[in-house]
């Protein structure tokens, strides 16, 4: 069993972290002004805010918003690259089957039409024949075999 005396550093700066959670650690910037009396001098010796050069003055934060907004409405973005298009018709029909075949078998599940069980199996054919043909006709080897995948 440890006595208080016996303490470490590392535990007197956690114990002193906890007690003073949450409060706001005083820094020699955030001394208000009231603390400190104001001479005469001090006041004779400031600078007018009207003798500032106009780089130097503050801008009005309306004027500043309004500056961001029109800057960030100025950037258009490249337009889209365009639809690419299979290399080869069997390409396009795998994809077609990969993404029309579930949408037409949900919608005519939806709307309770009846098709016959033929069709459906068609549906179910297309899409994982799709699927199959697309997996099969994956590059073995990456395209890069350095590359880890990351961009800068």
């Amino acid at each position: 069993m440890s006595r208080p005396e016996d303490e470490s550093r590392t535990e007197l700066a956690w114990r002193e972290i906890v007690e003073h959670y949450g409060e706001r650690p005083v820094l020699d910037d955030d001394t208000p002004a009231a603390d400190e009396p104001a001479t005469a001098e001090q006041d004779a010796d400031a600078p007018d805010s009207t003798d500032l050069p106009d780089h130097l003055e503050d801008d009005d934060p309306v004027e500043r918003r309004e500056q961001a907004i029109a800057e960030a409405e100025r950037f258009r973005p490249p337009p889209a690259p365009p639809f690419p298009t299979p290399r080869t018709w069997q390409r396009g029909l795998a994809w077609t089957g990969l993404f029309v075949a579930p949408i037409l078998a949900l919608v005519l599940g939806l709307f309770s039409l009846y098709f016959t069980p033929l069709l459906g199996w068609a549906l179910v054919g297309w899409f994982v024949g799709g699927f199959a043909y697309l997996v099969r006709e994956m590059p073995r080897s990456p395209r890069d075999p350095w590359d880890d995948g990351s961009r800068i």
